[in-house]
């Protein structure tokens, strides 16, 4: 009896404005899952924070309704030549093992110190991930922006040189995304740590992409279709795994997934309308953003805690307020820059398709 009890304080209810707000955040985590290839989850996980949703229950839910949304997006995006399904495979194994070893972790600090520790431990990790990842994204956009190479190949960074350089005999595989064989031993550590992050705050993405690019030296909308493999093979153990400990809200995943089905189309299609550096724009500027939604939530967690000073109820208010608005920003933010590049493309394209039939014409 106590463990029904337990597991039902895992779920919030739902109104209808609860399943409205948790379409829309379903639509733009697909939207921008579809074009960044993260999953979309450091929209997604926040956005069911802000509800109330614990940080755990937020984190599997949003495994959950994972898998089924990015095989999706991964057979979009293989139609336009974006995915390296070896690369993925090969990642998505050693993923495997970091999601089990991550969600055990999470499981025993929920277990230690209730719902405000797992939610302390998942807005921390999000801070400290979205702040080193997205303002080194969103550097290396303007260094490529600046340079005025937005329109040639990506160059290889210099790490990316050296793992293709390195020759370790039996280890060495072919991966097309790179057009070089690399140890697959490179592999390994990226991919446990993609699944180790998935498992703690639901967003392999922030490594496996940036790992992809700048370690192995993939090209950015392979490397953004090529993640979608993983978050599905991570997904669905993940899934399994949450699931088991009774951590999944089915509702949340379902809802979500409705929402992340529509955007996650419209998202794979604006990639074939933008220039590559445009992908990190969009990832590191919406990273920044829900960084501060996060970071306003720490003090109230840390108060939940006896770590610092106890809170009053209008502060907690005022502070869940503004971190919610800031989601919403944030949302909507990603949701204008993906569907005014892909509007911007279409309108280029249908431009260029007038000129040429013009010119047959004459």
């Amino acid at each position: 009896m106590h463990d029904i009890a337990q597991i039902a304080s895992n779920f919030i209810s739902l109104d209808a404005a609860n399943l409205t707000y948790l379409f829309l955040v379903g639509f733009v985590g697909g939207l921008v899952s579809g074009f960044i290839g993260s999953g979309g989850a450091f929209v997604l996980t926040p956005g069911m924070m802000s509800l109330g949703v614990p940080g755990l229950v937020a984190v599997a839910s949003n495994m959950c309704h994972k898998f089924p949304k990015a095989l999706v997006g991964a057979i979009k995006r293989a139609k336009y030549g974006q995915v390296d399904v070896k690369l993925g495979l090969v990642l998505g194994v050693s993923a495997e093992a970091g999601v089990l070893y991550g969600a055990h972790i999470q499981e025993q600090i929920k277990k230690s110190f209730g719902d405000a520790g797992s939610n302390l431990y998942v807005s921390i990790s999000f801070v400290v991930i979205l702040a080193v990842v997205g303002i080194f994204v969103l550097r290396d956009a303007w260094k490529t922006y600046k340079a005025g190479n937005t329109n040639e190949e990506e160059k290889l960074t210099k790490i990316a040189q050296w793992v293709q350089s390195v020759n370790i005999p039996g280890t060495m595989v072919y991966f097309k995304s790179l057009n070089a064989r690399i140890s697959i031993l490179f592999t390994l550590p990226l991919g446990f740590a993609t699944g180790m992050l998935a498992a703690t705050i639901a967003v392999g993405g922030f490594v496996g992409v940036p790992s992809m690019i700048y370690v192995l030296g993939a090209p950015s909308l392979m490397a953004s279709a090529t993640e979608l493999v993983i978050a599905f093979v991570m997904g669905l153990g993940g899934s399994f795994k949450f699931a088991l400990s009774g951590l999944v809200d089915i509702r949340l995943a379902m809802v979500i997934l409705a929402g992340s089905l529509f955007g996650i189309q419209l998202g794979a299609i604006g990639t074939t309308y933008v220039k590559p550096f445009m992908i990190k724009v969009v990832m590191g500027t919406i990273m920044v953003i829900v960084l501060f939604s996060r970071a306003l939530m720490v003090p109230v967690y840390m108060s939940q805690l006896g770590l610092i000073g106890e809170m009053s109820a209008d502060m907690t208010k005022i502070l869940k307020g503004v971190s919610f608005g800031i989601m919403i920003f944030a949302l909507a933010l990603g949701a204008f820059i993906v569907l005014r590049a892909m509007w911007q493309g279409r309108k280029a394209e249908r431009l260029q398709y007038a000129r040429e039939t013009a010119v047959e014409r004459i």
